[in-house]
């Protein structure tokens, strides 16, 4: 367990510095759809945090502790459920916002991260490596999907993308409701 933490150490902190990015993105913005996809964003760096840092609870939280009838392990999967639908709510709100984002991401940044996901994937389930050497590259996989994460977030030019389809779709949508 304390192997595997400290491996995790870079990748949280990469993750800590894309989430403070996305905050900054959305205190920039003045646009509402912007500011919910950043909202959204942070949001879903704050659940893949908790994730990454699992054993934490069980360092501080004995097992059986019950709060309101659950044990920790409902609360917090209550909890992250909320937020992941939370997330999912503002990303729908965002829609506009978020195709235009989409569409200008190069098709070999979505390929790298698809085959670093199932190569994490495979290591985290000893799929063709051995449990030791998989657990390795499952995390060396996923630090590297979270370099990727933080280059795209700071070469992000949040100006590129403020006046797209978002005022024109609101624009043309305010036109056709008179």
């Amino acid at each position: 367990m304390l192997t595997e933490s400290v491996i995790e150490i870079p990748g949280i902190i990469l993750l800590i510095v894309c989430l403070l990015r996305s905050l900054q993105y959305r205190r920039q913005s003045s646009i509402e759809q912007i500011r919910a996809f950043w909202l959204a964003s942070a949001l879903i760096f704050i659940a893949v945090i908790r994730r990454e840092l699992n054993f934490l609870p069980d360092l501080f939280i004995a097992s059986d502790v019950l709060v309101l009838g659950h044990n920790y392990d409902w609360w917090e999967d209550a909890t992250l459920l909320i937020l992941y639908l939370l997330a999912v709510g503002l990303l729908i709100y965002s829609r506009r916002y978020l195709w235009a984002v989409l569409k200008n991401v190069s098709v070999m940044l979505y390929v790298s991260v698809a085959t670093l996901a199932l190569l994490q994937y495979m290591g985290e389930n000893a799929i063709v490596f051995s449990q030791t050497i998989g657990g390795l590259i499952e995390e060396v996989a996923e630090t590297i999907v979270y370099v990727i994460a933080l280059v795209y977030l700071w070469q992000f030019k949040l100006s590129d993308f403020a006046t797209s389809s978002v005022d024109q779709e609101d624009f043309t949508w305010s036109h056709t409701k008179h």
